[in-house]
C-alpha cells in the first residue's frame, strides 16, 4: 500500500469522527448565513459569489481526480462523473444566479469552510473512486445497488430542484420577507430540499458501495438535520398559521 493510500484510508476515518462533532454542535450553533446571519462572525461576501467560490471547488476538484485517476476510462467512472458534476455544476453556476436574495451576504468563514468540506468530499470520493478502487465492472451497472442508489439519486435531485424553485417564487423582484412555502413536498416537510439532498448523498454512497459515498452521505446528514430542526422551529414561532401536521424532514415522521 502506498503512502497516500494509507494516509487516505486514515483521513476517511478522520472525517467520520469530525461528522460526529460537527452534529452534535449544530444542535447547538445555527452556522450563521441564510436568515441565521449575524454579526460576529467578520468579512462578509455577497451571498451568490459565496455560494459560486465554495460549491464550484467540488466540480473542479471531482474533475482533476477523474482526469488523473487510473480508472478513468471505465463506463462505470464516467457515469459516476456524470452524476457528480450534473449536481455541483447546477449547485455553483445554476444555483446561485436563481437565488432572489438581493444584498444578502455570507461570512467569509462560512464559505471558506463549505470550500474545505466541499474539496475534502471530493478528494475523498473521487481519488477512491478513480484510483484506490481497484475499478468497477461494467456490470456494476446492473447491480441493485447501483440502481437502487441511482434511483435515490435521481429522485433526490428532482426534489431538491424543486423544492430550491419553489422557495425562489415565494418573493418578487426585490422583495426578502420570508413566507410559508406550499406545494410540492412541502405539504409534508419543513425542508424538502434538505431531503432531497440527503436522498441524492444517501443514493450516491450505494450506488458506488464505499466508504468514501458514505463518508460524505454522514457529512450531509450531519449538517442539515440539525438545520432542519432549526428551520422547523422557526417557521413555527414566526407563523401562527403554520401547518402543524408538516414535520421537520422526514414526512409523518420527524
Amino acid at each position: 500500500m502506498t503512502l497516500e493510500a494509507r494516509v487516505f484510508h486514515g483521513l476517511i476515518i478522520a472525517w467520520f469522527v469530525l461528522a460526529l462533532v460537527v452534529f452534535v454542535s449544530l444542535f447547538f450553533v445555527n452556522a450563521p448565513y441564510g436568515r441565521y446571519m449575524r454579526k460576529g462572525w467578520g468579512a462578509t461576501i455577497d451571498n451568490r459569489l459565496g455560494w459560486l467560490l465554495m460549491e464550484s471547488v467540488s466540480a473542479i476538484a471531482f474533475a482533476l481526480c477523474y482526469a488523473s485517476g487510473i480508472f478513468r476510462f471505465s463506463p462505470v467512472m464516467l457515469v459516476f462523473l456524470l452524476m457528480w458534476e450534473a449536481h455541483y455544476i447546477h449547485r455553483a453556476f445554476i444555483y446561485p444566479f436563481s437565488l432572489n436574495t438581493p444584498g444578502k451576504r455570507m461570512p467569509l468563514a462560512i464559505m471558506f469552510s463549505g470550500a474545505f468540506f466541499n474539496t475534502a468530499n471530493a478528494y475523498l470520493n473521487g481519488r477512491f473512486l478513480f484510483t484506490f478502487s481497484g475499478g468497477y465492472e461494467t456490470s456494476w451497472l446492473a447491480d441493485p445497488r447501483f440502481v437502487c442508489g441511482a434511483l435515490l439519486f435521481v429522485a433526490g435531485f428532482v426534489i431538491n430542484r424543486k423544492a430550491d424553485h419553489t422557495l425562489k417564487t415565494l418573493r418578487g423582484n426585490g422583495e426578502s420577507d420570508y413566507a410559508i412555502p406550499f406545494g410540492h413536498v412541502y405539504r409534508w416537510v419543513s425542508c424538502p430540499n434538505y431531503l432531497g439532498e440527503l436522498m441524492i448523498w444517501f443514493g450516491w454512497s450505494l450506488a458506488t458501495w464505499s466508504l468514501a459515498g458514505l463518508s460524505f452521505a454522514i457529512w450531509t446528514a450531519a449538517n442539515l438535520i440539525p438545520r432542519a430542526r432549526a428551520h422547523h422551529h422557526w417557521y413555527q414561532e414566526n407563523f401562527d398559521g403554520y401547518p402543524q401536521e408538516r414535520k421537520a424532514l422526514i414526512p409523518g415522521i420527524w
